[in-house]
């Protein structure tokens, strides 16, 4: 049985996902987020595997335990589900392309033609949640974390976090407070980091997000390029208790819609 990730880390529900219209559609003022949880049982293994491709399926036989290869799968096959809404078409016939740091996009010359070199998305995936993010020719980040205390540290902070980040993060008091404030500043970075696509190549001490509770999240720095501030837009998600998320999204002036689904995207295809 699935776990229910539906309540805040503070126990009260979670913003809600809302289970995707009948006809999901891209448009340009429009960023859709995904909740899509992990924890299927094995019979539904073998339906996630076949929507694979072969690279992909290379890739989830890499892992040693047999739970984050199923995970792993299931990730991408929800994802492949996903896309294939927007595009009409079937998740197995969807061709990705990757860019020079690993960043995916669907190859327009693969099914959905030009709608599919149009769109634009991304994957995070944690413990037992993943999360989607599509848009349509604007770029997008998104990360999901499960929260473990014992890796939100000081050498962390110190090690991957800007001078700033790193001074606000220690003025903190010790505890939940502090813990908190470092994955909403962790997935902040890593959903900023993605959707600019440039990988390990653009570290993540060079730029600076907010993180102090009640403070909204944003770009409030970048050493390389003052008018990053202005170009990207980073919103938190409550995907459910002991997680934390974030997404970044480029340029202003659009909407989010939140959306649950899971098995029941194969079914509607």
């Amino acid at each position: 049985m699935k776990k229910d990730h539906t309540q805040r880390r503070d126990g009260r529900p979670a913003h809600a996902w809302a289970s995707p219209p009948t006809d999901v559609r891209a448009s340009d003022d429009v960023v859709d987020l995904w909740r899509l949880p992990l924890g299927w049982p094995p019979r539904d293994a073998e339906q996630f595997r076949q929507t694979l491709s072969a690279d992909e399926a290379e890739r989830a036989a890499r892992f040693h335990f047999a739970r984050d290869r199923d995970r792993f799968t299931a990730a991408r096959a929800l994802l492949r589900a996903v896309l294939a809404l927007y595009l009409r078409t079937e998740p197995a016939r969807l061709r990705f392309t990757y860019g020079p740091h690993g960043k995916p996009a669907l190859a327009g010359d693969a099914a959905g033609g030009d709608a599919a070199a149009a769109l634009r998305f991304n994957l995070a995936h944690s413990h037992e949640l993943a999360l989607v993010a599509v848009a349509r020719a604007r770029e997008v980040g998104v990360d999901v974390e499960h929260v473990r205390p014992d890796f939100a540290t000081a050498e962390v902070a110190e090690r991957f976090f800007s001078r700033r980040e790193a001074e606000a993060l220690r003025a903190l008091p010790e505890g939940r407070e502090r813990v908190e404030a470092f994955y909403r500043c962790w997935t902040r970075k890593e959903a900023y980091i993605k959707a600019k696509g440039e990988g390990l190549s653009f570290p993540l001490s060079s730029f600076t997000v907010s993180l102090a509770p009640g403070e909204p999240a944003a770009l409030l720095g970048c050493d390389t390029d003052a008018g990053e501030t202005e170009r990207w837009t980073l919103v938190d998600l409550e995907p459910g208790a002991d997680y934390f998320a974030a997404a970044a999204v480029e340029g202003r002036g659009w909407r989010a819609r939140t959306f649950e689904a899971g098995m029941n995207l194969f079914e509607r295809l």
